[in-house]
């Protein structure tokens, strides 16, 4: 795996060495299907984030991350819904627990909208 993403690395880095606006470059599917995801994300107006795994963002960073206010951020940490550290008086979340409070939330989601959907046939409204 390494290996690989070495190798892409150094094919785009070539690739951005040459002159003019279009690259053109060969990587592995892996790497082409994570950078489609980060095309896609922008260019339907989305924010891309990338950090390095054990990164840290302030509260109003993690508000932005997960596109809530900064006050539901803090009403997060206060149930436990979102890990932090705190760094003298000030509130540090890692990376990790924003995308666990992520996943944690689509699985809720998922969760409702199968609950919805059971209730729904239930009652017969889509038949």
């Amino acid at each position: 795996m390494t290996e690989v993403l070495t190798r892409d690395a150094d094919a785009f880095h070539r690739a951005l060495d040459g002159a003019g606006d279009e690259v053109k470059v060969s990587v592995s599917r892996e790497t082409a299907e994570w950078l489609a995801r980060i095309v896609d994300a922008r260019s339907r107006g989305q924010r891309v984030v990338v950090t390095h795994g054990r990164a840290e963002v302030t509260p109003a960073e993690a508000a932005a991350l997960l596109g809530v206010s900064r006050p539901q951020v803090r009403k997060f940490m206060d149930e436990g819904k979102l890990g932090f550290r705190m760094v003298g008086a000030h509130h540090r979340i890692p990376m990790e627990s924003i995308e666990a409070f992520r996943a944690w939330e689509r699985e809720q989601m998922t969760k409702g909208m199968e609950e919805l959907s059971r209730l729904q046939n239930e009652l017969g409204l889509f038949e």
